[in-house]
């Protein structure tokens, strides 16, 4: 499938029609109590967390409370997700606010950084150019890119399915490091605030793992908890659109087509809500940036029947197929490294 077999022009009526039905079910609407339950969960099992952390002490159980931890961060982050977009709050400052809180205190992810690059990606999901999610940093996502590569990107590509979860592993420590580079970038906002989190996180997380556990312990639990988050965090995002159609500059579809030809749902129950923390339903969340994450499966009957009625391919699938399709497409991407055929 490709985006200059599918795409149509639009008149942006299309959508429109879209979103006065789904506002009309009342799906736009707040969900305070459901907010309130689950971040008084997430928060109530953080705590838990690190009294059973303190609890144990140098031992060796300490192992499970770091993968305890590795899920605990991705929730934590999967709620501050749904913060920035203002599913919880409708003005700026208190969800700055709990922005700051979640995601630079409780797991050391700068938010400003990563707000202004969401951004990015949800205006233009798959753009060669303008999506930093699709940037050939260290993968690449098109053959273009693979031609043009440089650097880590090179060396990685020709294999790069096959070391896509390895590299999984270091995304944890990359979204540490990303924050605190974000600090020198002259247009973030609230340097200070978000600097003085990050390293209140980083001083706090360290001392505690090297004054309770020995330093071999502390090694692995950072290693295991770190690793896994990663491995997590990438595993929930990667579905949504790695091994879909990319754009590139010059082609130009209405909102509605590029939001949803670029994207991928996944199909599954109660268990996979949970674990993407409503990400499987990434058509949706695109089409509805601010809609209340627990609407976002009653809003998909409304999206897929609408985009059978103006013919745009709508598209889902399971978790399993989701990233065999990724990583297929990895290795397709790669092929032009594989054969040396580059710029």
């Amino acid at each position: 499938m490709t985006t200059e077999t599918i795409a149509r022009p639009g008149t942006g009526s299309d959508y429109a029609r879209l979103l006065q039905r789904v506002t009309d079910a009342g799906l736009m609407r707040r969900r305070p109590g459901y907010y309130v339950v689950r971040i008084g969960l997430i928060l109530g099992l953080y705590a838990g967390g690190l009294a059973a952390f303190f609890a144990l002490g140098d031992s060796w159980w300490q192992v499970g409370v770091a993968v305890f931890f590795a899920v605990m961060f991705a929730q934590v982050a999967l709620v501050s997700h749904d913060i920035a977009h203002r599913q919880v709050f409708r003005t700026e400052k208190p969800t700055r606010m709990t922005g700051w809180v979640t995601g630079n205190l409780l797991v050391g992810m700068g938010y400003g950084w990563w707000m202004e690059k969401h951004t990015r990606h949800h205006a233009n999901p798959n753009h060669e150019d303008l999506d930093p999610d699709v940037r050939p940093d260290v993968i690449v996502w098109s053959k273009d890119q693979a031609r043009s590569s440089k650097g880590l990107a090179r060396i990685i590509g020709p294999r790069q399915a096959l070391l896509f979860y390895p590299l999984l592993l270091l995304e944890g420590l990359n979204l540490h490091v990303s924050g605190f580079r974000s600090l020198t970038n002259p247009k973030l906002k609230f340097k200070a605030v978000e600097g003085v989190l990050l390293t209140v996180h980083v001083v706090g997380y360290l001392a505690a793992l090297f004054l309770v556990l020995s330093p071999v312990k502390a090694l692995i639990f950072l290693a295991v908890h770190q690793g896994l988050w990663g491995l997590y965090m990438g595993s929930v995002f990667a579905p949504g659109h790695k091994g879909m159609p990319t754009l590139k500059q010059g082609e130009k579809l209405d909102y509605l087509r590029r939001q949803v030809l670029t994207t991928r749902n996944v199909r599954g129950g109660v268990v996979t809500d949970v674990a993407m923390g409503g990400l499987n339903y990434q058509i949706e969340h695109h089409l509805f940036p601010n809609m209340p994450s627990p609407h976002l499966p009653l809003a998909q009957s409304f999206v897929r029947d609408h985009c059978a009625e103006i013919d745009v391919p709508y598209y889902e699938t399971s978790l399993i197929q989701s990233h065999r399709e990724a990583l297929q497409h990895m290795h397709e991407v790669g092929e032009p490294l594989r054969l040396g055929n580059l710029e």
